[in-house]
């Protein structure tokens, strides 16, 4: 008796597919098993993620004299075995609260921060958006603090991958209590310092560079090496990383180079008056090479 016309349909037998993304976006989702351990095993990811509530119904040799239907949470199925010739309907009442808007980044409110350097709101938005993610995009956040850059990239990035790359152990652990709670399973934590932990990672097509530990040098040219076509997005606080991005944006030969200043101001109450506090002024610096016809 489920209506089946708004419901996302996929295939998890012989293949596979990240599920995770698509119920976080959807409330419904009708996937093809293909193993005795498929729904267990991701009943196990939801929870992990922070959605132990979603409802999954697997049915078993549908249409079969032994067709059978096991309906719970996924809390409750993190040990299930089925037969592998089974299909599996999640549903996750709370999509509609997750739907992604791409020129929507989250409120820094919502990111658990500590004592770890993030960055901010504002400048979030300006910084994906100059990266042009595409769904498939294969990301690095270099310097990533608390993940508020490489969450906002998974979620845009739904069918590629991020990889979050951060050197401190506090932010490490930080980073993934923020990628469980905004349910993000296409990220993952990298702990080391750029460029020696980014050697064995893919290629990437999108790299934004939130700190470089002074190795802004090494870092470009191992990007380079990996994808000449990489698109680089990289914000600057200090003078010393202003004058060594733009010396970098001339030595490297970019075809696209760009510097923009911003200064936010934030309205703060005093009394019955609001006034404006000025932030650091943040230099974005955007560079690519086009790829050749």
């Amino acid at each position: 008796g489920t209506a089946w016309d708004d419901a996302i349909i996929v295939s998890n037998h012989g293949r596979t597919q990240s599920l995770v993304p698509l119920i976080r976006d959807h409330a419904k989702v009708f996937s093809i098993l293909g193993k005795p351990a498929d729904a267990a095993e991701l009943a196990q990811k939801l929870v992990d993620f922070e959605m132990p509530e979603v409802k999954l119904s697997v049915g078993e040799r549908l249409t079969y004299t032994d067709e059978k239907i096991t309906i719970g949470a996924a809390k409750d199925l993190c040990s299930f075995r089925h037969d592998p010739l089974s299909v599996l309907l999640l549903e996750n009442p709370c999509a509609a609260e997750t739907k992604i808007n791409p020129l929507h980044c989250r409120k820094d409110e919502e990111f658990l921060r500590g004592k770890v350097p993030m960055t901010k709101e504002e400048i979030r938005v300006l910084s994906v958006d100059r990266l042009h993610l595409t769904e498939d995009a294969v990301c690095y956040d270099i310097g990533a603090g608390t993940g508020s850059v490489a969450i906002e990239m998974a979620l845009q990035a739904k069918h590629g991958h991020v990889y979050a790359v951060e050197r401190r152990d506090d932010a490490v652990e930080l980073l993934k209590k923020n990628q469980a709670a905004f349910h993000v399973e296409n990220l993952t934590v990298v702990s080391g310092t750029a460029p020696e932990a980014c050697r064995d990672l893919p290629a990437p097509t999108h790299v934004f560079i939130g700190g470089s530990a002074g190795n802004l040098r090494d870092i470009l040219s191992m990007l380079l090496a990996k994808n000449p076509h990489v698109r680089i997005v990289a914000t600057a606080v200090s003078l010393e990383s202003i004058a060594e991005l733009t010396a970098c944006m001339k030595d490297f030969a970019f075809t696209e180079a760009e510097a923009v200043s911003v200064q936010i101001a934030r309205g703060k109450k005093a009394g019955p008056y609001h006034l404006m506090t000025g932030q650091n002024p943040v230099y974005i610096f955007t560079m690519q090479s086009e790829e050749k016809p």
